[in-house]
C-alpha cells in the first residue's frame, strides 16, 4: 500500500500560494518561503509541512534536492503540470539571473491545515514586497538554524530541524524527535 505524498501536494499548493501572493516569485525567495514555513511549522508542532530537506548554502537555507531538481532551469515531473519556469536575463550582460516560477493550475488551500495556512498568510504578509536578498537579514540570523550549521558543521551541511526548538518553541525537543522519527517510520513503512 503506497500512501498519497501530502507533503509533495503541499510544496505544490505553497509554491501555488506564494506566487499568487508575493511579488519576486524567483527560486531563491521561494526557497527562503518554503523554508520558513517549514521550520516556523516544525518548531509549533515537530514536523515540517512539505518534507524538503534544507542546506547550508552560502547565499542562506536551500532545499538541495529541489534546487538540483530545476538547476537545468526544468521541473521536475511532478510538478511540470501546475506550474513553468521562466529564466530572466541580466539586461546588460543577457547573462541567466533570476529563475521565476509562474502557475499553472489553481492553487488548493484546503490541502493546508488552519495552522499551515495561518504560516502561509503571515509569511505572504511579511514578505509581500521583499527580494531574497532582503529576506538574507532574517534567514542569516546570528544562532537561528542556518547560521548554527553554517558555524558548526560547515557550508553545504544539512540544516537539522530541530535546530528550532527553542525556548520559544511549542513543542519541547523530545516531541519533536518522537513526532519527527515516527513521521519517517510511517514513509519508509508505506513507500
Amino acid at each position: 500500500m503506497k500512501l498519497i505524498n501530502k507533503e509533495l501536494t503541499k510544496r505544490i499548493n505553497a509554491i501555488l500560494f506564494f506566487c499568487k501572493n508575493v511579488k519576486y516569485p524567483f527560486k531563491l525567495k521561494i526557497f527562503k518561503l518554503l523554508y520558513f514555513l517549514d521550520f516556523i511549522h516544525f518548531k509549533q508542532t515537530g514536523r515540517p509541512v512539505t518534507d524538503l530537506e534544507y542546506y547550508a548554502y552560502e547565499m542562506g537555507p536551500v532545499p538541495k534536492k529541489f534546487h538540483e531538481e530545476i538547476k537545468e532551469n526544468k521541473l521536475p515531473d511532478e510538478l511540470q503540470s501546475c506550474m513553468e519556469i521562466f529564466i530572466e536575463k541580466d539586461e546588460l550582460t543577457g547573462i541567466d539571473k533570476f529563475t521565476r516560477f509562474s502557475p499553472k493550475a489553481k492553487l488548493n488551500f484546503k490541502v493546508f491545515t488552519k495552522r499551515e495556512q495561518e504560516i502561509l498568510k503571515n509569511l505572504a504578509t511579511i514578505f509581500k514586497d521583499a527580494k531574497a536578498e532582503e529576506m538574507s537579514e532574517i534567514s542569516h540570523l546570528k544562532n537561528e538554524p542556518w547560521d548554527r550549521t553554517k558555524n558548526e558543521k560547515g557550508l553545504f551541511q544539512k540544516i537539522d530541524f530541530l535546530l528550532a526548538i527553542d525556548e520559544e518553541a511549542l513543542v519541547n525537543k523530545k516531541i519533536a524527535i518522537e513526532r519527527f522519527n515516527s513521521l519517517k517510520e510511517m514513509k519508509n513503512l508505506f513507500s
